[in-house]
Protein backbone atom coordinates (compact mmCIF):
# COMPACT_ATOMS: atom_id res chain seq x y z
CA UNK A 1 0.00 0.00 0.00
CA UNK A 2 1.43 3.39 -0.99
CA UNK A 3 1.69 6.13 1.61
CA UNK A 4 -0.59 9.12 1.15
CA UNK A 5 1.88 11.54 2.75
CA UNK A 6 5.37 10.06 2.40
CA UNK A 7 7.17 13.31 3.23
CA UNK A 8 5.35 13.69 6.55
CA UNK A 9 5.97 10.02 7.38
CA UNK A 10 9.66 10.47 6.60
CA UNK A 11 9.88 13.37 9.07
CA UNK A 12 8.11 11.28 11.72
CA UNK A 13 10.34 8.25 11.14
CA UNK A 14 13.44 10.41 11.44
CA UNK A 15 12.20 11.98 14.68
CA UNK A 16 11.35 8.56 16.15
CA UNK A 17 14.76 7.16 15.17
CA UNK A 18 16.60 10.13 16.66
CA UNK A 19 14.63 10.01 19.92
CA UNK A 20 14.23 6.27 20.44
CA UNK A 21 16.69 4.46 18.16
CA UNK A 22 16.07 2.35 15.06
CA UNK A 23 14.61 -0.78 16.68
CA UNK A 24 12.28 1.10 19.02
CA UNK A 25 11.13 3.36 16.18
CA UNK A 26 10.34 0.34 14.03
CA UNK A 27 8.45 -1.31 16.89
CA UNK A 28 6.47 1.88 17.53
CA UNK A 29 5.49 2.25 13.88
CA UNK A 30 4.51 -1.38 13.40
CA UNK A 31 3.23 -2.26 16.86
CA UNK A 32 1.67 1.07 17.68
CA UNK A 33 2.19 4.11 19.87
CA UNK A 34 -0.06 6.67 21.44
CA UNK A 35 -0.68 9.99 19.77
CA UNK A 36 0.78 11.55 22.94
CA UNK A 37 4.11 9.76 22.39
CA UNK A 38 4.20 10.89 18.77
CA UNK A 39 3.46 14.48 19.78
CA UNK A 40 6.15 14.44 22.48
CA UNK A 41 8.66 12.95 20.06
CA UNK A 42 7.90 15.47 17.34
CA UNK A 43 8.05 18.41 19.75
CA UNK A 44 11.51 17.29 20.88
CA UNK A 45 12.74 16.86 17.28
CA UNK A 46 15.01 19.48 15.73
CA UNK A 47 12.16 21.05 13.76
CA UNK A 48 9.84 23.90 14.57
CA UNK A 49 6.70 23.17 16.58
CA UNK A 50 4.53 24.43 13.73
CA UNK A 51 6.22 21.99 11.32
CA UNK A 52 5.83 19.18 13.86
CA UNK A 53 2.09 19.81 14.15
CA UNK A 54 1.76 20.09 10.37
CA UNK A 55 3.56 16.77 9.78
CA UNK A 56 1.53 14.93 12.42
CA UNK A 57 -1.71 16.24 10.95
CA UNK A 58 -0.75 15.30 7.38
CA UNK A 59 0.47 11.84 8.39
CA UNK A 60 -2.68 10.74 10.23
CA UNK A 61 -4.14 9.36 6.98
CA UNK A 62 -1.28 6.85 6.86
CA UNK A 63 -1.98 5.45 10.34
CA UNK A 64 -4.62 3.05 11.59
CA UNK A 65 -6.25 4.74 14.58
CA UNK A 66 -7.50 2.89 17.60
CA UNK A 67 -10.11 2.95 18.93
CA UNK A 68 -12.01 2.92 15.66
CA UNK A 69 -13.27 6.48 15.23
CA UNK A 70 -15.81 6.00 12.47
CA UNK A 71 -16.31 8.35 9.54
CA UNK A 72 -16.90 11.53 11.55
CA UNK A 73 -14.13 12.89 13.75
CA UNK A 74 -12.21 16.11 14.17
CA UNK A 75 -8.64 16.75 15.28
CA UNK A 76 -8.65 19.46 17.91
CA UNK A 77 -5.55 21.41 18.94
CA UNK A 78 -4.86 22.23 22.59
CA UNK A 79 -3.04 25.53 22.97
CA UNK A 80 -0.61 26.65 25.68
CA UNK A 81 -2.93 29.37 26.96
CA UNK A 82 -5.90 31.44 25.89
CA UNK A 83 -4.87 33.60 22.95
CA UNK A 84 -1.72 31.58 22.31
CA UNK A 85 -1.00 29.88 18.99
CA UNK A 86 1.50 27.45 20.54
CA UNK A 87 0.06 23.93 20.27
CA UNK A 88 0.90 21.74 23.28
CA UNK A 89 -1.36 18.74 22.62
CA UNK A 90 -4.03 17.34 20.33
CA UNK A 91 -7.27 15.51 20.96
CA UNK A 92 -9.84 13.87 18.76
CA UNK A 93 -13.48 14.87 18.96
CA UNK A 94 -16.09 12.34 17.85
CA UNK A 95 -19.89 12.39 18.03
CA UNK A 96 -19.65 10.21 21.15
CA UNK A 97 -16.99 12.23 23.00
CA UNK A 98 -13.45 13.53 22.99
CA UNK A 99 -10.36 11.33 23.20
CA UNK A 100 -7.13 12.63 24.66
CA UNK A 101 -3.86 12.03 22.83
CA UNK A 102 -3.02 9.36 25.46
CA UNK A 103 -6.13 7.37 24.49
CA UNK A 104 -5.54 7.31 20.72
CA UNK A 105 -3.18 4.65 19.33
CA UNK A 106 -1.50 4.84 15.94
CA UNK A 107 -0.07 2.07 13.81
CA UNK A 108 1.52 2.76 10.43
CA UNK A 109 -0.42 1.23 7.53
CA UNK A 110 2.10 -0.61 5.39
Amino acid sequence: MALKNPDAIAVIVTALRLSHGDEAARAMLVGGMSLAVLIETMFSAPIGRRDAVHNITRALDDFALSPELGPVWHLRYVYESHGSFRVVDMEIATPTGTLSSKDVWLRLLV
